[in-house]
């Protein structure tokens, strides 16, 4: 077979495998933690995630925080005897929603019977699933279920009333027509209408129009048919009455049966001030950012030059000292640059000058770096050799630095740092793992937040809670993923993915 037939083959098994309606996934075995390297499309359609999220993880991200599992230690054995299995499974969507999963994995095995890859083929049984809970539970008690229901239900209208009255937001109940049903005393307050403005009004024509807005009304649309909530939706108006104002828009459907079935709930926050004070705190930081980096320079070069004389006579201790200077300056030159990218970031001002690059020398220069300035930890780089990527090598050096750094300092006991560089896919993946504190499952969501530190950290080691942020944005803007994996107790592994150079 020539090369344009094996080509038209591999084709055609691209297109098989895509075609097919079971999620289908490949594990390279011969690399690091299993990761997966090839998905199809009903595995991305099954899942939520896109291609580019779901290369470089281990199968075990689908679970999230669902850990305790007989069918995930059965895959385990499964994989460490290299056997097929077969298993249903809860995993979670993107958006967090469960479904079950029924899996098969196979191994794949070469001339010498080494496992190379797993195969796993996986069917969506969640209807099958819901229906045999929900003919359990017709069984269970049918008089009793309509009695409560029905209990419930009058509790949920009133409930709902009384919400709609005194919460301290203005919020509209809508009926499918997106005419008003109903509007909270915060809301006329707040907009200074009246009731006779309002109800029975189409939203569309409230006030000076301000809500006829196509793409809200085109969300809005969605809410009954598929009931996916409008979240967050930003309008800045010159309302009548109020003046110009910042309103931030959640929309929901109602799920009560009855007198509220098929309704919208829409909540209006007024978002002026708060964003005002953002704002001030973003101008805030840029300017103080780059007033402390002037001075800074000119310290950082002073330091280099007395440096240049530091054997000429001048005691050890002075040489130790002014060291340790340089040090200080250089970490505080690296918290000032992440206060300038966080500002850039935030302005939308950030720029990459994106040239080929191995991705595996950047990283043991990395190490090299920081193993000079603190040996307290050995650092251990495994993996691939050569790996091309197109980056900013100076953003992608920050990356690996932050990381790096944060793997020296939640470590306190001089524990190992491990870094693996592989080629998964195409896609060069870096994962750095510790044996330091761990991070609790609440606080995993949130470590990429600008400014956010956990509470467990917050007072044992110094930060500003912006490096991780500031990474993220950076590998979000060369096309990769930043993820971690992390239990209390034992220790963190932070992974991320850049697309490689396939020229």
């Amino acid at each position: 077979m020539d090369n344009s037939e094996h080509h038209t083959s591999l084709k055609l098994y691209q297109l098989a495998l895509d075609s097919s309606n079971s999620g289908i996934i490949i594990t390279d075995n011969s690399i690091e933690d299993n990761p997966i390297i090839y998905c199809n499309k009903a595995f991305e359609n099954m899942t939520g995630y896109c291609r580019e999220e779901i290369i470089g993880h281990n199968c075990r991200f689908l679970q999230l925080n669902d850990r305790h599992q007989n069918a995930r230690k059965e895959l385990k054995s499964a994989v460490a005897e290299e056997i097929e299995a077969r298993v249903v499974i809860r995993n979670y969507k993107k958006n967090g929603d469960l479904f079950w999963n029924e899996l098969f994995i196979s191994p794949v095995k070469d001339e010498n019977g080494k496992t190379t890859h797993f195969i796993g083929v996986q069917n969506d049984i969640s209807q099958q699933k819901q229906a045999e809970h929900d003919l359990r539970e017709e069984k269970a008690n049918v008089e009793k279920k309509v009695i409560e229901r029905t209990k419930d239900l009058k509790e949920e209208e009133i409930f709902l009333s009384s919400i709609i009255q005194t919460v301290r937001e203005s919020l509209l109940v809508l009926d499918e027509n997106f005419h008003v049903l109903s509007a909270n005393n915060h809301f006329l307050k707040t907009f200074k209408v009246s009731s006779e403005d309002t109800i029975g009004k189409l939203l569309y024509e409230l006030g000076n129009h301000q809500w006829d807005i196509q793409p809200l009304k085109d969300l809005l649309m969605k809410i009954l048919p598929t009931s996916n909530p409008v979240i967050d939706f930003q309008v800045e108006h010159d309302f009548p009455n109020i003046g110009k104002k910042v309103m931030i828009l959640n929309a929901y459907r109602i799920e009560f049966e009855g007198t509220y079935k098929d309704r919208i709930l829409l909540a209006i926050e007024d978002a002026t001030d708060r964003l005002e004070i953002e704002n001030r705190k973003d101008d805030f930081l840029s300017i103080a950012s780059h007033e402390l980096k002037t001075p800074l320079t000119t310290i950082k070069g002073l330091v280099q030059i007395l440096q240049r004389f530091s054997g000429e006579g001048l005691s050890e201790k002075y040489t130790e000292t002014l060291n340790k200077v340089a040090v200080h300056v250089d970490r505080l030159n690296n918290l000032i640059t992440d206060l300038l990218d966080t500002s850039k970031i935030q302005s939308g001002n950030i720029e990459s000058h994106i040239e080929p690059c191995d991705i595996s020398s950047l990283v043991s220069n990395c190490v090299d770096n920081i193993q000079i300035a603190d040996d307290s930890h050995k650092m251990i780089v495994s993996g691939a050799e050569k790996l091309i990527v197109n980056i900013d090598e100076s953003q992608i050096t920050q990356v690996v630095n932050n990381i790096l750094s944060n793997a020296v300092k939640y470590s306190p006991k001089s524990k190992p740092i491990h870094i693996n560089i592989s080629k998964v896919a195409n896609f060069a993946k870096v994962s750095v793992k510790d044996e330091g504190l761990g991070i609790d499952q609440k606080d995993k969501g949130k470590i990429f937040d600008r400014f956010y530190r956990a509470d467990s950290t917050q007072k044992q080691y110094p930060g500003m809670g912006i490096g991780l942020y500031v990474s993220q944005k950076i590998i979000d803007n060369h096309n990769g993923t930043l993820w971690v994996e992390s239990e209390p107790g034992y220790g963190s592994t932070f992974h991320f993915t850049l697309p490689l150079n396939n020229n």
